[in-house]
């Protein structure tokens, strides 16, 4: 088995079957023998170019060890899944379990936005 990073972009309106689609997907990775190192929902983001017309949408990321079938078989769904504008599978050499970049820049822009606890409690 090998180790993968798949990121998947799925269409905004989509957002509210984001984890149905993630817990489907990654029922039927361990179905198959694989793991699941390290899942990610990166939100939604502003994309670099527009997508059918599309500005923002839904970010997901998954790093995985599965075999080639099982990557096929997630590849197909992926295609035919009408609310995944793109799919990105790459191979890596080794699993990875900490938070990504993307993982913590969006945690940072969270931070940024949320009202710091002293100054709410100052007002």
């Amino acid at each position: 088995m090998r180790h993968y990073e798949i990121v998947l972009i799925v269409h905004p309106d989509q957002s509210e079957q984001v984890p149905a689609m993630m817990e489907r997907y990654t029922a039927q990775i361990v179905a198959q023998g694989g793991k699941v190192h390290r899942f990610e929902d990166w939100g939604r983001r502003q994309m670099a170019y527009p997508i059918q017309k599309l500005v923002k949408a839904h970010y997901l990321c998954w790093n995985v060890e599965i075999g080639q079938t099982s990557l096929d078989e997630l590849e197909h769904a992926f295609r035919y899944n009408d609310a995944i504008l793109r799919s990105l599978t790459v191979v890596m050499k080794k699993a990875e379990v900490a938070p990504s970049i993307m993982m913590t820049a969006t945690e940072r822009d969270e931070s940024r936005r949320a009202p710091a606890p002293a100054a709410a409690a100052a007002e």
